[in-house]
């Protein structure tokens, strides 16, 4: 698993992983009325490496590893897939990260490319589908803020795949 390198100290061999980015800002509170940061452990815009996915209840958490939001120091912590986006393949070479996936037994990643590509497109498909289904049938406060309505993702409906129609 580790190259031996010409100081005779051996670095991680890099994997795949999915990597992704916080959002900027979530919808919570009752009928998602209220719009938070990032989220309690990451800021928004953060990237996060994907080290592991819990397919058996519909994808709705990760494990991810990252920079704390308060100590810039590297954790893995499990989070919502749903408060993360851009979902995509990305070959680790990254010291730190690699060692903290190592710690966690998460240390192969993902086990090829195109597994990772795979799974970095369901992730999204997941993380948009939670997004909608978080406060379903609330209305956004005025000039919101959450992800769905600074990409344009509010205008879509969920079975559609398409524009929503116009009222």
């Amino acid at each position: 698993m580790e190259r031996a390198n010409g100081s005779g100290e051996g670095t991680p061999e890099p994997v795949w992983t999915v990597a992704a980015n916080v959002v900027a800002w979530r919808r919570c509170g009752v009928g998602g009325q209220e719009l938070r940061p990032g989220t309690k452990f990451f800021k928004g815009g953060a990237k996060v490496y994907v080290a592991k996915v819990y397919w058996g209840p519909g994808g709705d958490r990760v494990t991810v590893a990252g920079r704390e939001r308060h100590t810039g120091r590297w954790i893995v912590i499990d989070t919502a897939t749903r408060h993360l986006y851009g979902f995509r393949p990305k070959l680790v070479h990254t010291p730190r990260v690699l060692e903290r996936l190592r710690e966690e037994r998460y240390a192969r990643g993902f086990t090829s490319a195109e597994y990772a590509v795979d799974a970095s497109a369901t992730l999204e498909r997941y993380a948009r589908q939670y997004r909608a289904a978080t406060s379903a049938g609330s209305p956004h406060p005025d000039r919101c803020l959450c992800h769905a309505c600074l990409t344009g993702e509010a205008a879509y409906t969920e079975g559609s795949g398409g524009p929503a129609a116009a009222g």
